[in-house]
């Protein structure tokens, strides 16, 4: 490696990390903001949601595409023009005059900011030499993790005090500096210039791929608020899905040029990798989904709250990942994996038994240990999984990686959302069984309650109602919490069963890169 690419390494880092953030920031920022949406838009939330679900499928498309897109219009001119349009698009989201306008911007969006973090991760595991790749990781995985931490939390403040549509216009001074530093610090690799070569375009590829992803992501999007497989709607997606993947795997073996390369999977590490980080998605994204949700519907606290008892999680996934990049150079990423494996199900069981009276310190300090955890997985899985994938499919590989961990990522969010719907009816139905004049500690609460109410000035004929409504309300939280705490016990069995997967990784040697070495 070469003096001028050693100094430059740093550079490029930072120059691909900009891009990545913003792009991470932008899947979670707008979540807090649909309510205020909903009102400037006059839509109902059915609608409003499709601001999410729009950005989602057309990232899911566009992410196994990165690397075939980046051998046809060159890498560096691929990720300039995708920095653009993500910065554009983020432009005309903010001062879209209509929900349409806006949903049309962010599949803009989100088709753009689909190749950002596939390229900044193939850029970085190429610019690094094999030992430093662990740190190059970690470096990247700070960002990553930066945020879904600072996302919520900042589209909490920026639309409380400004407008939601300033959560949007906040990427154009990072894209602007984004674009700067690509055009003076990010260069196409010899490989990838030499392969200018036309080839045929793999045109059924792009379709199968476009109707599989977008299908899918909608299922997984609407599937709960639809009654799954009682909904026409999401019967036809499903049937979309099946049949469209089935013809994807088909063209792409057969084709000369396949727009994504599924014959990297023959290398079983890189399945095993993949397998694990989908699931680890699903894990991820579903308990960060639950925690806040759980805290404001049972617990009163604000967005803001919520959103302090998820930050010191962020905040020690922040402090972890370098020390495990730098133990990577010396350890086996496969035992740091498993480390990490085992924190994050002891997390997901520790809020198994999290319960109504807890204070901020209860809920926070799991999320500590879940948030070591994933620093723990996220840094040596993807260094271990990429590790054996030769340079010129780097970008194929990081691509395919991302895009498992999205899909994990969705999945793991409709079952959660579909379960909690599910145990909360089913607890309900078991707690009310208790309310009735036969039980005495029903009735001594009951008979307390009103007693409260009469003090408080309400008349004894409207004290029975209004008691009956608030033990009504004390049954719901407790089923409630019973739903929730079911689902962190499931998402902590997620966490172990993947645990048997490591034995198919293979150890990376330090020393050669294969086709990847300096």
């Amino acid at each position: 490696m070469s003096e001028e690419k050693t100094i430059n390494k740093w550079l490029i880092t930072i120059t691909v990390m900009l891009p990545a953030i913003m792009e991470i920031i932008d899947t979670s920022v707008a979540n807090v903001a649909l309510p205020h949406m909903q009102g400037s838009l006059n839509s109902g939330v059915d609608e409003v949601t499709w601001v999410l679900t729009s950005y989602l499928v057309a990232n899911a498309v566009v992410l196994p595409m990165t690397g075939w897109l980046s051998r046809v219009f060159g890498r560096k001119r691929f990720l300039m023009t995708c920095i653009v349009i993500f910065t554009l698009a983020s432009l005309l989201c903010g001062a879209s005059p209509n929900l349409t306008m806006l949903i049309f911007f962010r599949i803009l969006q989100g088709a753009a900011g689909g190749a950002l973090i596939p390229i900044s991760q193939a850029i970085l595991m190429e610019t690094f030499p094999p030992n430093q790749r662990g740190m190059a990781m970690a470096i990247f995985g700070v960002g990553a993790m930066f945020g879904p931490i600072v996302g919520p939390a900042l589209g909490g403040w920026i639309t409380d005090n400004m407008s939601w549509r300033w959560i949007f216009y906040i990427n154009l001074p990072i894209g602007i500096i984004a674009m700067i530093m690509c055009a003076f610090f990010i260069f196409d690799p010899d490989y990838l210039r030499k392969k200018i070569e036309s080839f045929k375009i793999d045109y059924w590829g792009i379709f199968l791929l476009v109707a599989s992803m977008g299908s899918l992501q909608v299922v997984l999007d609407k599937g709960q608020q639809e009654d799954w497989f009682n909904s026409s709607f999401i019967i036809l997606f499903s049937i979309i899905t099946v049949l469209s993947l089935i013809a994807l795997v088909s063209v792409e073996l057969t084709h000369k040029h396949p727009i994504i390369n599924l014959r990297l999977f023959k290398n079983v590490s890189f399945s095993a990798g993949n397998l694990i980080m989908f699931v680890v998605g699903f894990a991820l994204y579903s308990s960060i989904m639950l925690i806040p949700l759980f805290l404001q519907t049972l617990m009163g606290y604000s967005a803001t709250d919520a959103g302090m008892v998820m930050a010191p999680g962020g905040v020690a996934t922040l402090f972890t990942m370098p020390l495990v990049g730098a133990a990577l150079a010396k350890r086996d990423g496969r035992k740091i994996v498993f480390m990490g494996l085992l924190l994050g199900a002891t997390s997901m069981f520790i809020m198994q038994g999290l319960n109504l009276q807890g204070a901020f310190w209860n809920y926070t300090w799991p999320r500590i240990v879940l948030g070591v955890g994933l620093a723990m997985i996220f840094v040596p899985l993807t260094t271990v999984t990429l590790a054996s994938i030769s340079r010129s499919e780097m970008g194929n590989a990081t691509g395919m990686f991302n895009l498992l961990r999205n899909i994990g990522g969705s999945v793991g969010i409709a079952i959660a959302a579909t379960l909690l719907t599910r145990y909360q009816q089913f607890y309900q139905t078991s707690l009310v069984a208790n309310v009735n004049p036969y039980n005495p500690v029903w009735q001594m609460s009951f008979e307390n309650m009103k007693r409260g109410l009469i003090t408080k000035g309400i008349n004894i004929a409207q004290s029975d109602t209004t008691a009956l409504g608030i033990m009504y309300g004390v049954v719901r939280r407790q089923a409630g919490a019973l739903a929730f705490n079911r689902i962190f016990f499931i998402i902590g069995i997620a966490f172990l069963i993947i645990i048997p997967l490591l034995f198919l990784l293979k150890r990376p040697s330090q020393n050669e890169g294969g086709e990847m070495g300096h």
